[in-house]
Order: C-alpha cells, then structure tokens, then sequence
C-alpha cells in the first residue's frame, strides 16, 4: 500500500456482508474503486468520469 493510498477514506454499502461489494474512495481528484475490504488492485476515475458514470446508472443504461 501506497503512501497516497493510507489517505483515501473507503466506503463500503452498509448492505454488504461478504467481499462481494467494492468500496469506492475519494483521493484528490480522484475517485477510486476496488473489491471490498482488499488492498487489492484499484481502478482509478476522474471525478468527471465518476460523475457520468453514476449519471448514467440512474438512467438505467446499465438495465439488462
């Protein structure tokens, strides 16, 4: 774990009891995205990219 990486707060769903989630953290202006309660590989977001993201998961583009 990175230096940078101890800074970022993660938040986990209260609904999640297995490591089935991911936690999402804020760093900067970054957002970043992992597996729940890991250290493992994290995926890394502009906050623009965040933002059209979740944009569009309340818009159901994402409905299967």
């Amino acid at each position: 774990m990175t230096s940078e990486e101890r800074h970022v707060e993660w938040r986990v769903p209260s609904s999640c009891d297995s490591n089935t989630c991911v936690e999402v953290g804020m760093a900067d202006d970054e957002v970043r995205v992992r597996r729940a309660r890991t250290t493992e590989p994290v995926v890394v977001f502009s906050r623009e990219e965040w933002t059209a993201f979740l944009r569009s998961a309340k818009d159901g583009e994402f409905d299967l």
